[in-house]
């Protein structure tokens, strides 16, 4: 490998067959303001430096990720041999090995699944209108009965609480989620504007379907503008890929 990226690897107990990273905005060859590990191909970017950019990537993989087109849905598919690229859906999941599960964010919350036995695994784009709708409760409810043992998750680069300012809308959105009000601070300065915290409403989704064990959450796609993509920074801007997928020469 001649590429050098600056992945994340998630800290969470997960089994070791279980292999998950995401990226940063480091190491790939797009130009701004797509530098430089940009691998979405619908923000206007040089189309062969996108390729380029999966090309390295890919290099890391054990197979060609299935790339989604995202929709801020709930809808999700089953990654497997027969799965075709660019589906409309904002989540994959598989129990089959080497089938890599992507999504991409440049603000919006990546959610990976798997279980205790390393059984299966799913990635989900939630952003907050599919966090609303249900896009993480409909893929727990998908991937519990190919599950062994409890599920957990790991909440992958985010915006952060403090830099995500939102209307009511947003908030009202969420208004069947207990105590959802706790993670929507008011804005001081504006009326009917507050700051919403992904995180922590991912987290009341999760524990309210009975996934306890949840990890991540710790970074600002919006402040950390050296390692992350932020749509909401920079409108025209990359994507991050978050992935997760089965390694069998794990036992």
């Amino acid at each position: 490998m001649t590429h050098e990226l600056r992945w994340i690897v998630p800290n969470w107990p997960a089994h070791l067959r279980v292999k998950a990273r995401s990226t940063t905005r480091v190491g790939g060859q797009s130009a701004p303001p797509f530098d430089a590990l940009n691998l979405a191909h619908h923000v206007n970017d040089n189309a062969t430096n996108v390729e380029e950019n999966r090309k390295i990537l890919s290099e890391y993989l054990p197979a060609k990720p299935l790339w989604l087109n995202q929709i801020h849905s709930t809808q999700l598919v089953e990654n497997n041999a027969a799965a075709s690229q660019n589906q409309e859906a904002d989540a994959s999941w598989t129990n089959s090995p080497n089938q890599v599960c992507v999504v991409m964010t440049a603000d919006c919350l990546p959610v990976l699944l798997t279980d205790e036995g390393g059984q299966v695994v799913a990635a989900v784009h939630a952003g907050w209108r599919g966090l609303a709708d249900g896009i993480v409760e409909k893929t727990i409810q998908e991937i519990l009965p190919n599950s062994q043992g409890k599920l957990m998750a790991w909440m992958g680069p985010a915006i952060s609480q403090r830099a995500f300012q939102v209307g009511s809308e947003v908030k009202a959105a969420f208004a069947h989620i207990e105590d959802f009000a706790h993670a929507f601070m008011p804005d001081e300065q504006e009326a009917d504007k507050f700051y919403c915290d992904l995180y922590a409403l991912c987290r009341k989704v999760l524990n309210a379907h009975g996934v306890e064990d949840v990890y991540g959450g710790e970074y600002c796609t919006y402040t950390q503008s050296e390692l992350f993509f932020s749509y909401r920074r920079v409108h025209q801007t990359g994507r991050m890929a978050t992935m997760i997928w089965i390694d069998p020469a794990q036992t």
